[in-house]
């Protein structure tokens, strides 16, 4: 066997142990002494993306080796950072950045592209839409470019995988979070380990967070709770298995509209535009994780993957949709949605190594099948005065509407009703076969090439509830696609800590879209939309812990439409999005860890009648952000970060524009002793007014002010 393959093998078991540590055992890095030299390595230089051996790259891979922009955030730079959302993960990611996702989801654009589905849990799809928390996570895994190669569907502009805590055998310890900010919401964790014997471990994780912020109305809270045993039935087969439970409840806040100069309208960012009952979102998710993983051979692994879901959400809001600077009026529409969504996916992985004369092969091959089931219905609002969905308010705060009744801005009484004007009532069915297959050529010591291909059968059926409804006959439209997504990259190593890569991936998006909208006419007539990513870059490991990347890339679309002059004919448009990505992380001395990045983004719209010399939506020109923790003394420690965001569009025609901004965030720590560390974190140090994000022209997000949150973090 190979001394790669033995690295890989060694540090997979290594790893298998250290995903499940708890990140509150880190409160001074310098002052462990168990396994330190291994965690310095993994932890603190993160060369590796790991997730209990099935991970983002289905097999422990160095970054080093990865012909793929990518990013990892770990679970202790969350806590250094006060990370606390994705939307938080983005801003310090090059390449990527936060949609506002309607005020009831995660939305996130990588590199030009709009997703709400693109999220994974330990390598598995997890494209319900809601707020994910943080609270059980060893670290956050940002791939950037198509990647239908190990994910299938999506993955269009990049993907984020959420790494979950495992149980860690032969050790028993509790590790515990609280936190309180200024505006009044408070979080406490808890992470326990027990060592049931030598060969089992059990771990839970819970948290429990109430929310607030600077905007009126908003409250709410969530919770979970994650139990999760890790068994090794031999020394070559290792079992692993996790409940999660998630409960969201919180008020929906879509922001202020857009002001008669295409901005902002500054004048209203301390309006909350809304009903103030009944603007909500409600969410609750039971999921089962399997994963047993058996090692046939030195040189051959395998795992088998096993992951159910079951999700409830409700979603109701009203949020504004004009605005007339000379009146002071607003105009609100609304609606009230739900969703029932189960997901089975079932997969497995072989990956084995061998050689072929004096050329080396990593291989791995793999299945997967989905089966999921997506119930979704919408009222539209329905209002007495304009018997439509959208009322007139006049702009003041509070907005004259709560429970569903209020004054108009002609001083009328107005009263809606949700249960009149149904918009969609769909059941839908999804079954997806995959089989993939993958090698990594060693040609030489200097060269390595990656070629592999992914087949998919992605079948839909959908049931039109509301087809029968209206008509009493029902509307079942069905529709199969298979695609076949190839992957190839080449890899460059003149030393072993500089690789020089390119690239060529794709992947594929159904025309029922992320969210299984519908298949209706003439959507069941159109091919997938494809996309395409030729990217080079460069990985440099230029110090011992500090790692430099860079990469160019060029996104292509295809996207099939219905000609405009004449329906019955389609076009194939492309459109593209090119770009620049560079980041420098890692350790400079050992008290000073720095993360750095920088992109460079750029893409016009495309329609069939070709460029419609409009810039991409969401896409900033430039983005730039940096964070850095400095330990001054053994137990005092300050971090400091800015982040800054280009000016961007919130629509598509271009009308409305996002300022840029500049945000400034700090942090200081103490160490009352090895194990308990007090910190503080203050977001937007010079108490910048911004708006980070949108959603449409009309629903704009406020971003917060001057705020503070004081943090404990220990482990006994």
């Amino acid at each position: 066997m190979s001394n790669k393959l033995k690295n890989i093998l060694y540090m997979s078991t290594i790893m298998a142990s250290l995903t499940g540590t708890s990140y509150a055992q880190n409160v001074n890095t310098d002052s462990q002494d168990t396994e330190g030299d291994i965690d310095e390595e993994i932890i603190v230089t993160g060369r590796y993306l790991y997730s209990d051996q099935v991970n983002a790259l289905k097999s422990p891979t160095p970054i080093i080796d990865v012909p793929q922009s990518l990013s990892i955030i770990t679970a202790d730079q969350i806590i250094r950072q006060g990370i606390d959302s994705i939307a938080d993960i983005t801003l310090y990611t090059p390449g990527i950045n936060s949609s506002q996702g309607e005020g009831h989801r995660d939305a996130v654009v990588f590199r030009g592209v709009r997703s709400t589905a693109d999220f994974y849990l330990d390598g598995v799809r997890d494209d319900v839409q809601y707020y994910r928390s943080l609270y059980n996570l060893e670290q956050v895994e940002v791939l950037r470019g198509p990647n239908a190669l190990l994910f299938g569907r999506g993955g269009t502009g990049g993907l984020i995988n959420r790494v979950t805590k495992k149980g860690v055998i032969g050790e028993d310890f509790v590790g515990y979070t609280g936190s309180v900010d200024t505006f009044g919401a408070y979080t406490l964790q808890a992470d326990v380990n027990f060592a049931v014997n030598d060969n089992a471990a059990f771990r839970v994780n819970g948290y429990y967070e109430n929310l607030n912020n600077h905007r009126d109305f908003f409250d709410g809270d969530r919770y979970g709770i994650n139990p999760t045993a890790r068994i090794e039935l031999s020394e070559a087969t290792t079992f692993n298995i996790s409940y999660e439970y998630n409960n969201n409840e919180r008020f929906v806040d879509r922001g202020i509209p857009a002001g008669a100069d295409g901005r902002p309208a500054e004048q209203l960012e301390d309006i909350t535009f809304g009903d103030s009952e009944l603007n909500t979102t409600t969410f609750e998710g039971h999921t089962v994780r399997a994963t047993i993983e058996h090692e046939f051979a030195d040189n051959i692994k395998g795992n088998f993957n096993a992951f159910y879901g079951d999700y409830d959400k409700l979603y109701s809001n009203f949020f504004p949709v004009s605005f007339d600077e000379e009146t002071n009026v607003v105009g609100l529409d609304g609606y009230i949605d739900t969703t029932k969504r189960r997901n089975l996916v079932l997969s497995t992985n072989l990956i084995g190594e061998f050689e072929t004369g004096n050329i080396g092969h990593t291989l791995f091959v793999g299945g997967e099948y989905i089966d999921t089931t997506n119930n979704n219905d919408r009222f539209n609002a329905f209002f007495d005065q304009t018997q439509d969905d959208v009322e007139f308010f006049t702009a003041t705060q509070p907005i004259s509407l709560a429970n569903g009744v209020g004054t108009n801005a002609s001083g009328l009484p107005t009263v809606n009703n949700f249960n009149l004007d149904l918009n969609d009532d769909t059941e839908a069915d999804i079954e997806v076969f995959s089989v993939y297959v993958q090698d990594q050529i060693e040609i030489s010591e200097y060269l390595d090439i990656l070629i592999g291909g992914r087949f998919d059968s992605f079948d839909i059926t959908v049931d039109n509830i509301e087809t029968f409804i209206e008509t009493g006959e029902r509307e079942i439209l069905s529709r199969r696609d298979s695609e076949f997504s190839p992957r190839l990259g080449l890899v460059f190593k003149p030393k072993e800590n500089i690789s020089i890569y390119g690239s060529f991936s794709e992947s594929f998006l159904p025309r029922s879209g992320e969210q299984f909208a519908d298949i209706n006419p003439p959507d069941d007539a159109l091919e997938p939309n494809t996309f395409q990513t030729i990217e080079a870059g460069i990985k440099w490991d230029f110090a011992d812990g500090l790692s430099f990347t860079a990469a160019v890339f060029e996104n292509e679309q295809s996207s099939p439409q219905v000609a405009d002059n004449d329906p019955g004919t389609l076009d194939v448009i492309d459109s593209e999005i090119r770009g620049i990505e560079a980041q420098i992380q890692g350790q400079i001395t050992d008290e000073f860890f720095i993360t750095a990045g920088y992109s460079y983004l750029e893409g016009n719209q495309v329609n069939d009648d070709g460029s419609q010399g409009l810039r991409v939506r969401e896409l900033p020109e430039h983005t730039f952000s940096i964070w850095g923790n400095y330990q001054i003394t053994e137990r005092f420690g300050l971090g400091a970060g800015l982040t800054y965001q280009d000016e961007s569009f919130a629509d598509n025609g271009n009308n409305t524009t996002l300022p840029d901004f500049v945000r400034i965030d700090a942090a200081a720590y103490y160490d009352l002793n090895d194990r308990v560390r007090l910190q503080v974190n203050i977001e937007n140090l010079t108490d910048t007014d911004y708006f980070p994000n949108a959603h449409t022209a009309n629903n704009i997000t406020v971003g917060a002010p001057l705020n503070a949150r004081f943090t404990i973090t220990g482990r006994f």
